[in-house]
């Protein structure tokens, strides 16, 4: 059976911009903004998790790298992610993990 989304579940968007732009010989934020068409102010507020991106500015961002969007961000529902952190602070194992250093936006 299928499962239906709910409109009522919060959404939770990490990213990994920090760490590729560090694979991609530690590319400034400034370099980032210049080769995806954004203001550096945009990026440093996507990297913080600060600010969602739009699509077209997050497939752009992907391109920079040359890597597909589902390797710079990756969207969750808060109960996945409350199940993950209280797996990870009370010790039990957690089913999959956020990815570490990533930043995360709660959309409302």
């Amino acid at each position: 059976m299928k499962e239906v989304f709910r409109m009522d579940k919060k959404l939770i968007i990490t990213n990994r911009i920090r760490l590729l732009r560090f694979l991609a010989n530690e590319m400034t934020q400034l370099e980032l903004a210049e080769k995806a068409g954004a203001s550096r102010q945009t990026i440093i507020a996507v990297e913080a998790g600060k600010y969602t991106p739009s699509l077209e500015l997050a497939f752009r961002i992907a391109q920079v790298f040359g890597v597909p969007i589902g390797e710079v961000f990756e969207c969750k529902d808060e109960s996945a992610c409350t199940e993950d952190f209280r797996a990870k602070n009370l010790g039990a194992e957690a089913p999959e993990q956020l990815g570490q250093g990533s930043a995360e936006v709660l959309l409302v």
